[in-house]
Protein backbone atom coordinates (compact mmCIF):
# COMPACT_ATOMS: atom_id res chain seq x y z
CA UNK A 1 0.00 0.00 0.00
CA UNK A 2 1.39 3.39 -0.98
CA UNK A 3 -1.36 5.70 0.30
CA UNK A 4 -4.47 5.78 2.45
CA UNK A 5 -7.69 7.77 2.26
CA UNK A 6 -9.17 8.50 5.69
CA UNK A 7 -12.77 9.64 6.14
CA UNK A 8 -14.00 12.26 8.57
CA UNK A 9 -15.11 10.71 11.87
CA UNK A 10 -18.23 11.18 13.94
CA UNK A 11 -18.42 10.81 17.71
CA UNK A 12 -16.95 7.59 19.15
CA UNK A 13 -16.45 5.89 22.50
CA UNK A 14 -13.72 3.26 22.78
CA UNK A 15 -11.64 1.28 25.25
CA UNK A 16 -8.40 0.17 23.60
CA UNK A 17 -6.31 -2.62 25.10
CA UNK A 18 -4.37 -3.32 21.89
CA UNK A 19 -2.14 -0.22 21.80
CA UNK A 20 1.30 -1.19 20.51
CA UNK A 21 3.71 -2.24 23.29
CA UNK A 22 6.30 0.36 24.23
CA UNK A 23 9.03 0.65 21.62
CA UNK A 24 11.70 2.10 23.92
CA UNK A 25 11.25 -0.56 26.58
CA UNK A 26 11.10 -3.37 24.01
CA UNK A 27 14.44 -2.29 22.48
CA UNK A 28 16.04 -2.13 25.93
CA UNK A 29 14.60 -5.46 27.05
CA UNK A 30 16.32 -7.23 24.16
CA UNK A 31 19.64 -5.41 24.61
CA UNK A 32 19.85 -5.55 28.40
CA UNK A 33 19.29 -9.32 28.38
CA UNK A 34 22.87 -9.51 27.06
CA UNK A 35 24.04 -8.21 30.46
CA UNK A 36 22.19 -10.86 32.53
CA UNK A 37 23.41 -14.04 34.22
CA UNK A 38 20.40 -16.15 33.25
CA UNK A 39 17.33 -16.21 31.06
CA UNK A 40 15.34 -13.01 30.70
CA UNK A 41 11.60 -13.35 30.10
CA UNK A 42 9.81 -10.61 28.17
CA UNK A 43 6.06 -10.55 27.69
CA UNK A 44 4.20 -8.21 25.32
CA UNK A 45 7.34 -7.43 23.31
CA UNK A 46 6.62 -5.05 20.43
CA UNK A 47 6.56 -7.11 17.24
CA UNK A 48 7.32 -4.24 14.88
CA UNK A 49 10.13 -3.94 12.36
CA UNK A 50 12.51 -1.84 14.48
CA UNK A 51 12.24 -3.88 17.65
CA UNK A 52 12.37 -7.21 15.81
CA UNK A 53 15.59 -5.93 14.22
CA UNK A 54 17.01 -5.39 17.73
CA UNK A 55 15.97 -8.92 18.67
CA UNK A 56 17.70 -10.30 15.57
CA UNK A 57 20.85 -8.34 16.40
CA UNK A 58 20.87 -9.87 19.88
CA UNK A 59 20.58 -13.30 18.24
CA UNK A 60 23.50 -12.47 15.93
CA UNK A 61 25.51 -11.45 19.01
CA UNK A 62 25.22 -15.00 20.33
CA UNK A 63 22.06 -15.04 22.42
CA UNK A 64 19.68 -17.98 22.40
CA UNK A 65 16.09 -16.85 21.84
CA UNK A 66 12.91 -18.82 22.44
CA UNK A 67 9.62 -17.30 21.33
CA UNK A 68 6.28 -19.02 21.83
CA UNK A 69 4.31 -16.01 20.59
CA UNK A 70 3.53 -14.82 24.13
CA UNK A 71 6.85 -14.79 26.00
CA UNK A 72 10.30 -14.19 24.55
CA UNK A 73 13.11 -15.87 26.52
CA UNK A 74 16.64 -14.61 25.93
CA UNK A 75 19.74 -16.39 27.28
CA UNK A 76 23.25 -15.04 26.73
CA UNK A 77 26.77 -16.26 27.45
CA UNK A 78 28.23 -12.87 26.69
CA UNK A 79 28.50 -10.89 23.48
CA UNK A 80 30.00 -12.86 20.60
CA UNK A 81 31.55 -11.42 17.45
CA UNK A 82 28.92 -11.75 14.69
CA UNK A 83 29.46 -12.89 11.11
CA UNK A 84 26.63 -10.59 9.97
CA UNK A 85 26.28 -6.84 9.56
CA UNK A 86 23.87 -5.68 12.27
CA UNK A 87 20.86 -3.95 10.70
CA UNK A 88 18.98 -1.53 12.97
CA UNK A 89 16.38 -0.69 10.31
CA UNK A 90 14.88 2.74 11.01
CA UNK A 91 15.77 2.88 14.70
CA UNK A 92 17.91 5.67 16.11
CA UNK A 93 17.43 4.13 19.55
CA UNK A 94 18.73 0.81 18.31
CA UNK A 95 21.89 2.02 16.60
CA UNK A 96 22.88 4.53 19.30
CA UNK A 97 22.34 2.17 22.24
CA UNK A 98 24.13 -0.69 20.51
CA UNK A 99 27.12 1.64 20.09
CA UNK A 100 27.37 1.89 23.87
CA UNK A 101 26.75 -1.80 24.47
CA UNK A 102 29.32 -2.98 21.92
CA UNK A 103 32.06 -0.39 22.46
CA UNK A 104 33.73 -2.54 25.14
CA UNK A 105 32.85 -5.99 23.74
CA UNK A 106 35.50 -8.31 22.35
CA UNK A 107 35.22 -8.34 18.57
CA UNK A 108 34.38 -6.30 15.49
CA UNK A 109 30.83 -5.07 14.83
CA UNK A 110 29.23 -3.14 11.95
CA UNK A 111 25.95 -1.32 12.56
CA UNK A 112 23.79 0.00 9.73
CA UNK A 113 20.15 0.86 8.98
CA UNK A 114 17.75 1.90 6.26
CA UNK A 115 18.26 4.89 3.93
CA UNK A 116 16.70 7.25 6.47
CA UNK A 117 18.76 6.06 9.44
CA UNK A 118 21.96 6.25 7.40
CA UNK A 119 21.44 10.01 7.16
CA UNK A 120 20.83 10.69 10.85
CA UNK A 121 23.66 12.23 12.96
CA UNK A 122 25.71 9.83 15.08
CA UNK A 123 28.52 12.04 16.40
CA UNK A 124 26.40 12.75 19.46
CA UNK A 125 27.36 9.21 20.57
CA UNK A 126 30.48 8.43 18.55
CA UNK A 127 32.42 11.48 19.77
CA UNK A 128 31.94 10.91 23.53
CA UNK A 129 32.62 7.20 23.07
CA UNK A 130 35.84 7.93 21.20
CA UNK A 131 36.87 10.32 23.98
CA UNK A 132 36.86 7.43 26.47
CA UNK A 133 38.79 5.04 24.23
CA UNK A 134 36.21 3.44 21.95
CA UNK A 135 37.47 2.39 18.53
CA UNK A 136 34.56 3.54 16.42
CA UNK A 137 34.30 4.98 12.93
CA UNK A 138 31.82 5.57 10.13
CA UNK A 139 31.05 7.77 7.16
CA UNK A 140 31.68 11.50 7.47
CA UNK A 141 34.23 10.92 10.24
CA UNK A 142 31.89 8.79 12.30
CA UNK A 143 28.76 10.90 11.94
CA UNK A 144 26.88 8.61 9.56
CA UNK A 145 26.18 4.88 9.45
CA UNK A 146 27.34 2.30 8.64
CA UNK A 147 29.38 2.43 11.85
CA UNK A 148 32.34 0.15 12.56
CA UNK A 149 33.17 -0.77 16.17
CA UNK A 150 36.12 -2.74 17.48
CA UNK A 151 35.71 -3.39 21.19
CA UNK A 152 38.25 -1.64 23.41
CA UNK A 153 39.05 -0.82 27.03
CA UNK A 154 37.04 2.22 28.12
CA UNK A 155 38.12 4.94 30.55
CA UNK A 156 35.95 6.30 33.35
CA UNK A 157 34.29 9.61 32.46
CA UNK A 158 32.49 12.67 33.80
CA UNK A 159 30.37 13.69 30.83
CA UNK A 160 28.18 16.79 30.65
CA UNK A 161 25.82 16.51 27.71
CA UNK A 162 24.70 19.67 25.94
CA UNK A 163 21.44 18.04 24.88
CA UNK A 164 18.76 16.19 26.81
CA UNK A 165 18.68 12.86 24.97
CA UNK A 166 17.69 9.50 26.39
CA UNK A 167 19.54 7.84 23.51
CA UNK A 168 22.84 9.57 24.29
CA UNK A 169 22.41 9.03 28.02
CA UNK A 170 21.57 5.34 27.60
CA UNK A 171 24.52 4.83 25.25
CA UNK A 172 26.94 6.31 27.76
CA UNK A 173 25.42 4.42 30.72
CA UNK A 174 25.90 1.14 28.83
CA UNK A 175 29.52 2.10 28.12
CA UNK A 176 30.02 3.04 31.79
CA UNK A 177 29.06 -0.45 32.93
CA UNK A 178 32.37 -1.70 31.49
CA UNK A 179 34.59 1.35 32.11
CA UNK A 180 37.66 1.23 34.36
CA UNK A 181 36.14 3.34 37.12
CA UNK A 182 33.10 5.23 38.40
CA UNK A 183 31.41 7.39 35.73
CA UNK A 184 29.02 10.32 35.87
CA UNK A 185 26.62 11.63 33.24
CA UNK A 186 24.86 15.00 33.47
CA UNK A 187 22.24 16.51 31.18
CA UNK A 188 20.62 19.96 30.91
CA UNK A 189 17.13 18.61 31.63
CA UNK A 190 15.89 15.17 32.58
CA UNK A 191 15.35 12.93 29.56
CA UNK A 192 13.39 9.69 29.56
CA UNK A 193 14.68 7.34 32.23
CA UNK A 194 13.77 3.79 31.16
CA UNK A 195 17.43 2.73 31.05
CA UNK A 196 18.07 3.82 34.63
CA UNK A 197 14.91 2.19 35.95
CA UNK A 198 15.47 -1.11 34.15
CA UNK A 199 19.18 -1.45 34.91
CA UNK A 200 18.60 -0.63 38.59
CA UNK A 201 15.87 -3.27 38.63
CA UNK A 202 18.43 -5.74 37.28
CA UNK A 203 20.89 -4.85 40.05
CA UNK A 204 23.20 -2.32 38.40
CA UNK A 205 24.99 0.03 40.81
CA UNK A 206 23.49 3.23 39.47
CA UNK A 207 22.38 6.36 41.32
CA UNK A 208 20.34 9.28 39.98
CA UNK A 209 20.58 12.66 41.70
CA UNK A 210 18.54 15.22 39.80
CA UNK A 211 20.19 15.67 36.40
CA UNK A 212 23.29 13.66 37.33
CA UNK A 213 23.61 9.89 37.06
CA UNK A 214 26.50 8.03 38.69
CA UNK A 215 27.35 4.57 37.37
CA UNK A 216 29.73 2.05 38.89
CA UNK A 217 31.17 -0.62 36.56
CA UNK A 218 29.65 -4.08 36.71
CA UNK A 219 31.52 -6.52 38.96
CA UNK A 220 29.32 -9.41 37.83
CA UNK A 221 26.47 -10.05 35.44
CA UNK A 222 23.09 -8.57 36.32
CA UNK A 223 19.88 -10.36 37.27
CA UNK A 224 17.69 -11.42 34.35
CA UNK A 225 14.70 -9.33 33.36
CA UNK A 226 11.20 -10.57 34.04
CA UNK A 227 9.06 -7.90 32.46
CA UNK A 228 5.76 -7.28 30.73
CA UNK A 229 6.24 -4.39 28.33
CA UNK A 230 3.52 -1.77 28.88
CA UNK A 231 1.62 -0.06 26.08
CA UNK A 232 3.52 2.76 24.39
CA UNK A 233 2.22 6.22 25.40
CA UNK A 234 3.69 7.67 22.20
CA UNK A 235 1.48 5.31 20.20
CA UNK A 236 -1.49 5.75 22.53
CA UNK A 237 -1.24 9.52 22.09
CA UNK A 238 -2.50 9.35 18.50
CA UNK A 239 -5.84 8.07 19.81
CA UNK A 240 -5.82 10.58 22.66
CA UNK A 241 -5.63 13.33 20.03
CA UNK A 242 -8.33 11.56 18.02
CA UNK A 243 -10.73 11.81 20.97
CA UNK A 244 -9.62 15.35 21.84
CA UNK A 245 -10.44 16.74 18.36
CA UNK A 246 -13.63 14.75 17.64
CA UNK A 247 -16.68 16.31 19.37
CA UNK A 248 -18.48 14.17 21.98
CA UNK A 249 -15.84 11.43 21.79
CA UNK A 250 -13.88 9.61 24.48
CA UNK A 251 -11.27 6.87 24.68
CA UNK A 252 -9.71 4.73 27.42
CA UNK A 253 -6.12 3.70 26.69
CA UNK A 254 -5.34 0.61 28.75
CA UNK A 255 -2.07 -0.66 30.21
CA UNK A 256 0.07 2.38 29.31
CA UNK A 257 3.27 3.34 31.14
CA UNK A 258 2.55 6.37 33.33
CA UNK A 259 6.25 7.24 33.72
CA UNK A 260 6.33 11.04 34.15
CA UNK A 261 8.96 11.37 31.43
CA UNK A 262 6.60 9.68 28.95
CA UNK A 263 3.21 11.38 29.48
CA UNK A 264 4.22 15.03 29.04
CA UNK A 265 2.28 15.21 25.77
CA UNK A 266 -0.88 14.15 27.64
CA UNK A 267 -0.17 16.91 30.18
CA UNK A 268 0.13 19.40 27.31
CA UNK A 269 -3.19 18.20 25.89
CA UNK A 270 -4.69 18.68 29.37
CA UNK A 271 -3.42 22.27 29.41
CA UNK A 272 -5.19 22.77 26.10
CA UNK A 273 -8.46 21.84 27.81
CA UNK A 274 -8.89 18.13 27.08
CA UNK A 275 -10.49 16.12 29.91
CA UNK A 276 -7.83 13.56 30.91
CA UNK A 277 -7.68 11.20 33.90
CA UNK A 278 -4.91 8.76 34.93
CA UNK A 279 -5.52 5.46 36.75
CA UNK A 280 -2.43 3.58 38.03
CA UNK A 281 -2.77 -0.19 38.32
CA UNK A 282 0.83 -1.47 38.71
CA UNK A 283 4.39 -0.29 39.45
CA UNK A 284 7.37 -2.65 39.10
CA UNK A 285 9.94 -1.55 36.53
CA UNK A 286 7.49 1.17 35.42
CA UNK A 287 4.24 2.73 36.70
CA UNK A 288 1.47 1.31 34.50
CA UNK A 289 -2.19 2.21 34.21
CA UNK A 290 -5.07 3.49 32.10
CA UNK A 291 -5.50 6.94 30.57
CA UNK A 292 -9.04 8.27 30.00
CA UNK A 293 -9.45 11.09 27.45
CA UNK A 294 -12.65 13.03 26.67
CA UNK A 295 -13.30 15.70 24.06
CA UNK A 296 -13.44 19.33 25.14
CA UNK A 297 -12.89 22.58 23.22
CA UNK A 298 -9.15 23.18 22.92
CA UNK A 299 -7.18 26.41 23.44
CA UNK A 300 -3.69 27.31 22.24
CA UNK A 301 -0.64 26.80 24.48
CA UNK A 302 3.12 27.36 24.41
CA UNK A 303 5.35 24.27 24.62
CA UNK A 304 8.94 25.12 25.60
CA UNK A 305 9.84 23.05 28.69
CA UNK A 306 10.59 19.32 29.08
CA UNK A 307 10.84 19.09 25.29
CA UNK A 308 12.75 15.80 25.46
CA UNK A 309 9.75 14.27 27.25
CA UNK A 310 7.39 14.87 24.33
CA UNK A 311 9.68 15.14 21.32
CA UNK A 312 8.09 12.11 19.64
CA UNK A 313 4.53 13.29 20.25
CA UNK A 314 4.92 16.85 18.95
CA UNK A 315 3.69 16.00 15.42
CA UNK A 316 0.45 14.56 16.82
CA UNK A 317 0.15 17.40 19.34
CA UNK A 318 0.45 19.80 16.41
CA UNK A 319 -2.77 18.36 14.98
CA UNK A 320 -4.46 19.36 18.24
CA UNK A 321 -2.90 22.84 17.88
CA UNK A 322 -4.51 23.11 14.45
CA UNK A 323 -7.92 22.44 16.04
CA UNK A 324 -7.45 24.83 18.97
CA UNK A 325 -8.52 28.43 19.49
CA UNK A 326 -5.51 30.73 19.17
CA UNK A 327 -1.82 30.51 18.27
CA UNK A 328 0.19 27.64 19.75
CA UNK A 329 3.97 27.98 19.99
CA UNK A 330 6.71 25.32 20.08
CA UNK A 331 10.19 26.43 21.24
CA UNK A 332 13.52 24.73 22.08
CA UNK A 333 12.68 21.81 19.81
CA UNK A 334 15.58 21.85 17.31
CA UNK A 335 15.98 18.11 18.04
CA UNK A 336 12.92 17.62 15.81
CA UNK A 337 15.11 18.38 12.80
CA UNK A 338 17.20 15.20 13.23
CA UNK A 339 14.45 12.63 13.76
CA UNK A 340 13.20 10.22 11.09
CA UNK A 341 12.49 13.34 9.04
CA UNK A 342 13.00 17.04 9.68
CA UNK A 343 9.82 17.11 11.72
CA UNK A 344 9.66 20.89 11.97
CA UNK A 345 9.49 21.22 8.20
CA UNK A 346 7.29 18.16 7.62
CA UNK A 347 4.76 19.25 10.27
CA UNK A 348 4.65 22.85 9.02
CA UNK A 349 4.39 21.86 5.34
CA UNK A 350 1.71 19.29 6.08
CA UNK A 351 -0.38 21.76 8.09
CA UNK A 352 0.01 24.40 5.40
CA UNK A 353 -1.32 21.91 2.84
CA UNK A 354 -4.36 21.51 5.10
CA UNK A 355 -5.02 25.27 5.11
CA UNK A 356 -3.52 25.99 8.53
CA UNK A 357 -1.31 29.06 9.04
CA UNK A 358 2.12 28.36 10.53
CA UNK A 359 5.46 30.07 11.05
CA UNK A 360 8.67 28.03 11.01
CA UNK A 361 11.70 28.81 13.20
CA UNK A 362 15.03 27.03 13.59
CA UNK A 363 13.98 25.54 16.94
CA UNK A 364 10.22 25.35 16.55
CA UNK A 365 7.11 26.79 14.95
CA UNK A 366 3.74 28.41 15.55
CA UNK A 367 0.35 26.99 14.59
CA UNK A 368 -2.73 29.18 14.28
CA UNK A 369 -5.81 27.12 14.99
CA UNK A 370 -8.41 27.09 12.25
CA UNK A 371 -10.38 24.83 9.96
CA UNK A 372 -8.45 21.78 8.73
CA UNK A 373 -9.05 21.02 5.06
CA UNK A 374 -8.55 17.74 3.26
CA UNK A 375 -5.16 17.45 1.56
CA UNK A 376 -2.57 14.94 0.38
CA UNK A 377 0.42 14.72 2.74
CA UNK A 378 3.70 12.86 2.16
CA UNK A 379 5.07 11.24 5.33
CA UNK A 380 8.67 11.36 4.03
CA UNK A 381 9.14 7.88 5.48
CA UNK A 382 8.42 9.11 9.03
CA UNK A 383 5.94 6.95 10.93
CA UNK A 384 4.89 9.70 13.34
CA UNK A 385 4.23 12.19 10.55
CA UNK A 386 2.17 9.57 8.71
CA UNK A 387 0.02 8.69 11.72
CA UNK A 388 -0.38 12.32 12.84
CA UNK A 389 -1.88 13.45 9.55
CA UNK A 390 -4.03 10.34 9.34
CA UNK A 391 -5.48 11.38 12.72
CA UNK A 392 -5.98 14.89 11.30
CA UNK A 393 -8.15 13.21 8.68
CA UNK A 394 -10.69 12.34 11.39
CA UNK A 395 -11.55 16.03 11.36
CA UNK A 396 -11.65 16.70 7.61
CA UNK A 397 -10.70 13.61 5.60
CA UNK A 398 -7.10 13.11 4.43
CA UNK A 399 -4.86 11.35 1.95
CA UNK A 400 -1.45 10.29 3.30
CA UNK A 401 1.31 8.68 1.24
CA UNK A 402 4.39 6.53 2.07
CA UNK A 403 2.88 4.28 4.74
CA UNK A 404 5.27 1.36 5.15
CA UNK A 405 7.08 3.30 7.88
CA UNK A 406 4.12 2.78 10.23
CA UNK A 407 5.15 -0.86 10.61
CA UNK A 408 8.33 0.25 12.38
CA UNK A 409 6.39 1.14 15.54
CA UNK A 410 2.63 0.48 15.38
CA UNK A 411 1.72 -2.50 13.15
CA UNK A 412 -1.96 -2.59 14.23
CA UNK A 413 -2.56 1.16 13.90
CA UNK A 414 -4.99 0.82 11.01
CA UNK A 415 -6.84 -2.04 12.69
CA UNK A 416 -7.62 0.28 15.61
CA UNK A 417 -8.32 3.27 13.39
CA UNK A 418 -10.99 1.32 11.52
CA UNK A 419 -13.00 1.19 14.76
CA UNK A 420 -13.39 4.96 14.40
CA UNK A 421 -13.71 5.70 10.68
CA UNK A 422 -13.57 4.37 7.15
CA UNK A 423 -10.07 3.68 5.81
CA UNK A 424 -9.37 3.04 2.13
CA UNK A 425 -5.94 1.89 0.92
CA UNK A 426 -4.65 2.70 -2.55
Amino acid sequence: MSSVEVSRATEFSLSISEIAPDKSISHRSAMFSMLANGTSEIKNFLRAEDTMNSLEIVRNLGATIEDDGVTIKISSNGIQEPSEILDCGNSGTGIRLFCGLLSSANGHFVLTGDKYLRHRPMKRVTNPLRDIGAKLDGRNDGDLAPLSIRGASLKAFNYESKIASAQVKSCMILAALHADGVCTYSEPELSRDHTERMLKGMGADLHVDGLKTTIKPMKELLSPLNIRVPADPSSAFFFAVAAAITPDSNVTLEGVTLNSTRIEAFKALERMGADIRYEQIDNKYEPIGNIHVKYAPLKAITVEDNISWLIDELPALSIAFACADGVSIVKNAEELRVKESDRISTVVNGLNACGITTTEYEDGYTVTGGKLSKASVDSHGDHRIAMSFIIAGLRCGMNVTDLECINTSFPNFFELLQKITKVEFK
